[in-house]
């Protein structure tokens, strides 16, 4: 078996030996115990003037073909989310695009998928709540015209513009007032987006209460809450608060596996851009749970707890850049690119660890590829 080189913290390469990878067939039919959603990134093209502040240029056939990737495996699609790089570098107008391609192409296989709904096509980053409504509404409307469910997501003008828990709850209400079928919700937190500290209330407890409030004013509308604060206690909290019928999505990259394994009071179905990053092994650890085999379940998701945590570690907003750098080792994209030259966010060590922990894993999907692209780029930054 080959040797993977790795760059330690001191500049020195070590060695380790290269894994099998992914060396098992796909599940037989879609998971059954648990819904489960992989948020996918987007492809550049990687010649074009993929630059900061430059509108995004993005290769079709590979992002949608990842699409299909993730479908293939059984999982569904969160699409236009912040893995797909709302707010950091993925403009409206490509993320409209990229909406109406997604759910064309789900169509042709019978892929499930959600996609976010958001404010960020407004111009400037004050707005009125009237205004934030609007914005919404437009989106939604956008998101629904296509086929796609919608997911609601957290707004950066709302955040700046809410000046109670109020607030949060006549804008919510007046958009969910517009939405033609069910909707899931979307709290992210802080680690994820700064500007959202607050976000529903000045505290954790009383943003729980606003949730609550929002979902049972809106039983009908309201379909799941996506829960991205990374905290497996608040996540738990609400998850026991919601209503019958009401689904938890966790979205916290750095608990998902005790979360989705759950516990006598229940437990949180996916929407985890982590699951972007290892589609093949996500579908796996779900069917061993259809099973009832919980045991073969964290055999298979638990190593990739670590290599979560190490995608989405501090600063969090740039974990996009280890999923688009596992989706060029794993050959689904021609480079490790991204729109809005997003892909130098991450050090050449970070990636390191990366790779280190995806092996360790087995969840390269091709080894020796991987390995050999990843050889090409250390011997390219003179390592």
């Amino acid at each position: 078996m080959s040797d993977l080189r790795l760059l330690e913290g001191d500049g020195t390469v070590s060695a380790v030996e290269l894994g099998p990878g992914l060396t098992v067939s796909r599940p037989a039919e879609p998971p059954r115990s648990r819904t489960v959603y992989a948020a996918a990134h987007v492809v550049p093209v990687a010649w074009a003037e993929n630059v900061p502040g430059h509108p995004a240029v993005v290769d079709w056939d590979h992002t949608l073909a990842f699409r299909h990737h993730i479908w293939s495996w059984g999982l569904g699609v969160a699409d236009a989310m912040d893995t797909a790089q709302r707010n950091m570098g993925l403009g409206w107008s490509a993320t409209a695009e990229l909406i109406r391609r997604s759910a064309h192409e789900a169509s042709t296989v019978g892929g499930r998928l959600v996609a976010g709904v958001n404010t960020d096509h407004l111009p400037n980053d004050a707005a009125t709540l009237a205004e934030i409504i609007d914005a919404y509404a437009m989106q939604l409307e956008v998101v629904e015209d296509s086929g796609a469910d919608a997911v609601l997501m957290a707004s950066r003008h709302l955040a700046r513009a809410a000046e109670s828990p109020a607030d949060y709850e006549r804008v919510y209400a007046a958009v969910l007032g517009r939405a033609s079928r069910p909707v899931v919700l979307h709290w992210l937190g802080e680690p994820f987006d700064p500007i959202l500290r607050g976000y529903f209330g000045p505290d954790v407890e009383t943003a729980m209460q606003t949730v609550v409030r929002i979902i049972d004013d809106h039983r009908d509308t309201v379909s799941g809450i996506k829960m991205s604060l990374l905290d497996p206690r608040h996540e738990i909290t609400l998850r026991r608060r919601l209503p019958s019928g009401v689904t938890m999505f966790t979205g916290d990259d750095d608990n998902y596996v005790s979360l989705i394994a759950g516990d006598d009071a229940g437990h949180s179905d996916a929407l985890l851009g982590a699951f972007a990053a290892f589609p093949p092994a996500a579908a796996l650890a779900v069917a061993a749970l259809d099973r009832g085999d919980t045991e073969e379940y964290h055999r298979v998701l638990g190593p990739t707890q670590p290599l979560a945590r190490q995608i989405f570690s501090a600063p969090t907003p740039f974990y996009k850049t280890g999923v688009a750098f596992l989706s060029w080792l794993n050959g689904h994209q021609p480079s490790f690119t991204m729109v809005g030259g997003l892909h130098a966010g991450r050090s050449l060590r970070h990636l390191s660890e990366i790779i280190r922990l995806a092996n360790v894993a087995d969840v390269l999907e091709q080894p020796e590829l991987a390995r050999e692209r990843w050889h090409r780029m250390l011997e390219l930054h003179g390592v």
